[in-house]
């Protein structure tokens, strides 16, 4: 591969034409794949199915008028059809209201009872504020009708692949209703589903009366490969790592759900998270983008990786996505041993795959432009899953005095910067750390602007005597290592994040704000808040709120599971 030959067209065009399924003057039908939104989640960066399947047929020439009448959940697969032209929108518009389309899925899922083959499930549905459906006790209110029929095509164990003929079309009408009968879709976390690659759901076939000759017509998409392999050998760590077509699929997939990250036209963001662990069907996986690198994590060398061809596989298929190089971080086993971070076994200092990456590489984060190190032991100098967050500091840091703690390479400090901070106070133990921190300041054009001031210290050391001097700040950040060793001793963030945080707080303005952040494993959202409401009353502070921060859409999760990053906005009264 010759140097600047990726082509982040190729690896994330408009559309692909494998998923047509038919078209004609009146209609087009697509199968969707998991991971595609069926409309806009982000509104700066629309990655729907229909902006893309607009964009791809414009660009052939035809009409761009889209008639839209129904929608699948992201990871949801399957059958959608659009009106093409105004005309044959109506008829469609119709039939869907009038209930006269027939929609077919294929679930897999865990549970389901013994007995007949064919079953009805009749229920009342009702919206929840948290995102869900709920099987409403009677009818009445906001609770409507919901019918699937349901009929068993396959058995393995306690899994199985059921047919649901939707008589009714409620939002997440399957989902919750198999979940009530206590057989939640395989991949479903947000209904209890037993693990899975994705959610195991398909749209396969939509019968109606076509809009320009009035005749029936059905049509079909295949079921997925990875529901079969799903219902033959459940979810086994290692097993898609033995697989070439369903690891394939899976990073195939992983790929599409960034399709609103990678096909940037602007470039503002090159550099996010590609695959993520069990949240993209991989299990101790993870693969970053920066700009035309990939960078790929293995999670310890046990389990699925004790095979080291296992390893070499999943390199040579990331190297076939089209990115120029591929470098190598092996994490330990336990987040808790201190090893060298630049041993070349575990963090290689060249790529494994392709062409190596400038020693001081730029990449653009939400237009805050960073250096980052891909050959410099397991650390790269930037967190990927604080992307949000340093784009929520820019935009309420205007005027504010700013402090970030455990800053690393001082990314929150410039983004601070950036957003007109009156002052920002970077502070880490390690030199060498700000000393990076010092060269984003520089590449951003901030060193000399206004005051921002680099500080190596012990971060507990540093807030006791900030409070000894009468020093406050508006905006606190706080993101410290899950571990992490100085000469003053040992913070574990289990046992240490609440005092921390009360040490912060306390050099808050009236109104003053803390941005606590922790990607400790074993602490969960609950006793996050709980560390954060217990450092309020420490540092005898009133709160005039506690918000928890959403994780980031290329972070996905397990089903069942929490994100490993808890991120929370702590406001003080005035």
């Amino acid at each position: 591969m010759k140097p600047g030959a990726m082509d982040r067209a190729r690896v994330w065009p408009d559309f692909r034409d494998a998923w047509i399924v038919h078209e004609d003057a009146d209609i087009v039908l697509i199968d969707k794949p998991a991971g595609v939104s069926s409309q806009a989640s982000d509104a700066e960066r629309p990655d729907d199915i229909v902006t893309r399947l607009k964009r791809f047929l414009t660009a052939r020439g035809s009409n761009e008028y889209l008639g839209v009448h129904q929608r699948l959940d992201r990871d949801t697969s399957g059958l959608l059809v659009f009106a093409r032209r105004r005309e044959a929108n109506g008829s469609l518009a119709a039939q869907f209201e009038g209930r006269t389309v027939a929609k077919t899925y294929v679930a897999c899922v865990t549970g389901w009872r013994k007995g007949p083959d064919k079953v009805t499930l009749r229920d009342w549905l009702t919206p929840g504020d948290d995102g869900r459906v709920r099987v409403a006790s009677r009818r009445g209110g906001a609770a409507k009708e919901a019918v699937t029929q349901v009929r068993v095509l396959s058995r393995r164990g306690d899994r199985a692949m059921l047919e649901l003929s939707l008589d009714t079309g409620r939002t997440h009408q399957a989902r919750a209703q198999l979940a009530h009968a206590g057989a939640p879709i395989a991949g479903d976390g947000l209904y209890g589903g037993s693990p899975a690659p994705r959610l195991m759901l398909h749209a396969r076939q939509l019968s109606f009366e076509h809009p320009g000759t009035r005749r029936p017509v059905r049509f079909e998409a295949a079921v997925p490969a990875d529901l079969e392999v799903w219902l033959a050998k459940g979810a086994a760590d290692a097993a898609i790592y033995d697989d070439e077509s369903a690891l394939t699929r899976a990073i195939e997939r992983a790929v599409e759900r960034r399709w609103g990250l990678g096909h940037s036209a602007d470039a503002a963001t090159t550099v996010f998270r590609l695959v993520n662990e069990e949240g993209d069907g991989l299990p101790r996986l993870a693969v970053d983008v920066y700009g035309d690198w990939l960078v790929a994590q293995f999670y310890g060398d046990d389990g699925p990786w004790a095979d080291s061809k296992r390893r070499e596989r999943v390199l040579d298929r990331l190297h076939a996505i089209g990115f120029e190089g591929v470098y190598l971080k092996v994490r330990p086993k336990q987040a808790n041993v201190i090893v060298d971070p630049h041993r070349a076994d575990l963090a290689p200092s060249l790529p494994v795959r392709g062409l190596a990456a400038p020693a001081e590489l730029e990449v653009v984060e939400e237009g805050l432009r960073l250096l980052a190190r891909l050959g410099d032991g397991l650390s790269t100098g930037l967190f990927l899953d604080q992307r949000s967050n340093r784009r929520r500091v820019r935009e309420m840091a205007g005027g504010l005095r700013v402090a970030n703690l455990f800053s690393y390479t001082c990314a929150f400090s410039v983004a601070a910067a950036l957003g007109g901070a009156a002052s920002t106070v970077s502070v880490d133990a390690s030199v060498n750390a700000l000393e990076r921190g010092r060269a984003n300041f520089e590449h951003a054009g901030l060193l000399e602007k206004g005051s921002n001031t680099l500080v190596a210290d012990d971060a507990f050391r540093w807030l006791g005597r900030a409070a000894r001097r009468g020093d406050a700040f508006d905006l606190i950040v706080v993101d410290p290592p899950s571990y992490s060793t100085t000469r003053q001793g040992r913070f574990v963030a289990q046992d240490d994040y609440a005092a921390l945080a009360a040490s912060a707080i306390l050099l808050l303005a009236p109104g003053g704000r803390l941005l606590a952040c922790t990607n400790h494993r074993g602490i969960s959202w609950s006793r996050f808040r709980r560390m954060l409401f217990d450092a309020c009353r420490s540092a005898k502070r009133e709160v005039a709120q506690i918000k928890d921060l959403q994780p980031q859409q290329d972070f996905p999760v397990a089903a069942g599971s929490e994100a490993h990053m808890k991120s929370a906005l702590v406001t003080l009264t005035g």
